[in-house]
């Protein structure tokens, strides 16, 4: 390769950069200059804290080690839950199609763990956390309403959802949930029913808060909190 045209692969398309450990990996370029990294934002206040990686000096990718930190918040998919979801759906499913929720909760049955680390490096190289978009220099990216209706099958547009009206309809001290047992597993165990016996309601609803928190909100603390039992 002449020296020119490796001076430009060097420097646009295979950059280097090195982990605490040691380690040298790379990514694609092309890379733009120091100068150029940052453009105007002039509606948001900057918060060098949030600032996506590339406008980091060192970056700290510790994170990638483990992957069951990645995405903590959404536990790897088990028998448990992949028995208690079949076993619902199998009575619930046309309640969920009217509903507009039956290929959001397909999503359930995947594994968000299997991942391609490297294009997930990719995204998040540009991602910055207060803006919750994709910072390039062009301007934000982020994902729209579409993006979300066909990842998530939900429709943007619909009937409003207000908590307040059900509230009243079925109380939650009428229903059987073992409040002592929060935790993914715990909860799956206390309320889902024997095999060949039929779906009641108040399963049906213990398990669309388990969704909820586990497949949905992804609560940090993984347990079942009791503010989702009115949507759910």
């Amino acid at each position: 390769m002449e020296k020119v045209s490796l001076k430009i692969y060097n420097s646009q398309v295979l950059l280097p950069f090195s982990l605490e450990d040691g380690n040298l990996h790379a990514f694609l370029g092309p890379f733009i200059g120091q100068n150029k990294k940052k453009f105007g934002n002039t509606l948001l206040p900057e918060d060098s804290s949030t600032l996506p990686f590339i406008h980091s000096p060192k970056i700290d990718l510790s994170l990638l080690r483990d992957t069951t930190k990645i995405f903590r918040a959404f536990p790897p998919v088990k028998n448990r839950h992949l028995e208690w979801l079949l076993r619902v759906e199998n009575e619930m499913s046309s309640s969920w199609v009217e509903t507009g929720i039956f290929e959001f909760i397909q999503l359930a049955k995947s594994d968000l763990h299997l991942f391609d680390p490297q294009m997930l490096l990719s995204a998040i190289f540009f991602w910055n956390r207060e803006t919750r978009a994709f910072e390039f220099p062009c301007g934000f990216v982020c994902p729209t309403l579409l993006d979300i209706a066909a990842i998530t099958g939900l429709t943007p547009l619909g009937d409003r959802f207000h908590p307040d009206v059900f509230e009243d309809e079925i109380s939650i001290k009428e229903l059987s949930i073992t409040w002592d047992k929060k935790t993914y597993l715990a909860f799956i165990n206390a309320h889902v029913g024997q095999p060949g016996t039929p779906v009641s309601p108040f399963e049906h609803i213990a398990f669309l808060m388990y969704w909820l928190s586990a497949c949905v909100f992804c609560t940090p603390s993984l347990q079942v909190p009791k503010y989702y039992f009115t949507l759910a």
